[in-house]
């Protein structure tokens, strides 16, 4: 007798093409491979439908069947665990295959609509397209990178529109039942208005499809920024690993007046220079983590101190921008200790035009050479908040640096800064193909988990192996959500186990 999963594709075979279905194995042995800690997460199965419709149909048919879905854009987040399940045995959703349109780009008021695969590289080639009147924020991650899956993960840039959370507006949402959900103003029928008023009438919903499980987002509004005549970027670095909690103080106050447009990049100096080097196993003979006095010697090699502080001015000519420039330069330099790196010196260097690309933004795959740092490519994102405080900011290093080296690997990351908080993304960086050291990288990530949480400043994302986890360290939280879940979808069939919640 066919099983419950078999009758699952059998009807969705029939209603949707063979080719929206594929349960080769190799194909689902690629969908369960990440790079994080806990390793491979197989799927049952890999469905790939071309519309809302269509998602629709694999929803009821999933409540029919009692199996457990689970959706993903482009999956390409290589520390969050790329499109593997949270669970093995998921039948994953792949809605970037076949749902990769621009639905439109509305130029005067500077807005587009996409579907769930469209990629950044891919609005940026549209955009350019058009003559590059626009621009969006990006990610410094992969060109290929989902716009709707960053979003819903609470995924961030660094220009003025950095919140993609915040810059995006209207979803159209599968919910657990296969009906169709239109957040914002879509929910009045023929509102024309739908990508332009994000708050609606009624209870704000756009919230609960975020790094949730209570919906399949298949459409979303995303807004555009009028892109500026002239982008002129900025570089200080700083010497030593204590300089840290002075830059905090010298970027708070930039960032709370506003002086400048971006978010202010606090890059350590292996983040930086790690695209671009690998870890000099041949100096260390095979002992980890890097020995201090190899870390300056690439300091040297690169031109970098311990830290690297970056940021960008917009404006409608190169003289406009100038004064901002002394401006800068001038908070800077009266520390002492800073070094200034113009504009036209970063773009020689390789390193530097990363950043460059990120405040115009303009897709890169440069940073991505950080996974060549050790062998194997092994990854995780460790990403709590670090308040702009000197003194705590220092703590918050200190804190790391010592769990870190004490599992044996390297402080690699870079603190993003607002007003009054930081996104301190730390790259745990480890060779996967080695079983004693994933081990070690997944006690890191938990230590750190801990000490962090115990202090005060929980993580704002996790990767696939860590999201039940960190769920459970909330409190009242994790009840009232999984009553949510239980009240949209009783069978449980989205993404069960997605950021804790079932």
């Amino acid at each position: 007798m066919p099983s419950s999963l078999e009758l699952f594709f059998t009807a969705l075979r029939e209603q949707l093409g063979a080719e929206a279905v594929d349960t080769n194995p190799e194909t689902l042995a690629r969908y369960g491979v990440n790079l994080l800690p806990g390793g491979a997460r197989t799927p049952a199965g890999v469905l790939f439908p071309d519309s809302t419709a269509q998602v629709q149909a694999i929803v009821r048919l999933a409540n029919t069947h009692g199996v457990s879905l689970w959706p993903t854009s482009t999956g390409e987040n290589r520390g969050l665990g790329l499109k593997s399940p949270v669970r093995p045995g998921q039948v994953v959703v792949d809605l970037g295959r076949r749902m990769n349109r621009i639905v439109e780009i509305d130029e005067t008021l500077a807005y587009a609509v996409v579907e769930p695969g469209v990629t950044y590289a891919q609005m940026y080639e549209e955009l350019g397209r058009r003559g590059h009147t626009l621009m969006m924020d990006t990610t410094s991650g992969p060109p290929d990178g989902g716009i709707v899956g960053n979003t819903l993960d609470k995924g961030a840039g660094y220009t003025p529109y950095f919140d993609h959370f915040g810059m995006s507006c209207g979803y159209e949402v599968v919910l657990p039942t296969g009906e169709v959900l239109r957040t914002s103003d879509g929910a009045s029928p023929g509102a024309k208005t739908q990508y332009l008023s994000k708050y609606g009438f009624g209870p704000f919903m756009d919230g609960l499809f975020v790094q949730s499980n209570l919906g399949i987002v298949t459409r979303m509004g995303v807004w555009l920024m009028p892109k500026p005549p002239v982008i002129r970027a900025f570089f200080f670095t700083f010497p030593d690993d204590a300089d840290f909690g002075d830059i905090i103080e010298l970027v708070r106050p930039l960032k709370l007046n506003n002086v400048v447009p971006t978010l202010i990049k606090v890059t350590s100096d292996l983040y930086a220079l790690g695209t671009e080097e690998t870890y000099p196993y041949e100096r260390t003979h095979g002992r980890t983590p890097l020995p201090n006095e190899l870390r300056k010697e690439l300091q040297a090699k690169h031109g970098l101190g311990a830290w690297l502080v970056s940021g960008a001015f917009y404006g409608p000519s190169e003289e406009a921008l100038q004064p901002m420039i002394e401006r800068i330069k001038a908070h800077f330099l009266r520390s002492g200790k800073a070094r200034y790196i113009s504009h036209a010196e970063a773009e020689q260097s390789r390193l530097l035009r990363i950043h460059i690309a990120t405040f115009s933004g303009q897709p890169t795959r440069d940073e991505l050479d950080l996974l060549r740092w050790r062998p194997g490519s092994g990854a995780t994102w460790f990403l709590p908040a670090t308040p702009m405080v000197g003194a705590i900011a220092n703590e918050h290093q200190a804190l790391s640096r010592r769990i870190l080296g004490e599992h044996g690997f390297e402080f690699i990351t870079e603190y993003v800064c607002g007003p009054r908080m930081s996104r301190a993304l730390h790259l745990i960086l480890f060779n996967r193909q080695d079983a004693e050291e994933r081990q070690r990288a997944g006690r890191c990530f938990r230590a750190l988990l801990k000490a962090y949480s115990d202090a005060g400043y929980p993580i704002s994302r996790a990767p696939i192996d860590a999201q039940e986890e960190a769920m459970a360290r909330l409190e009242v939280l994790p009840d009232v959500l999984s009553r949510l879940k239980k009240a949209l979808d009783p069978q449980g069939v989205v993404a069960p186990g997605k950021y804790g919640i079932s």
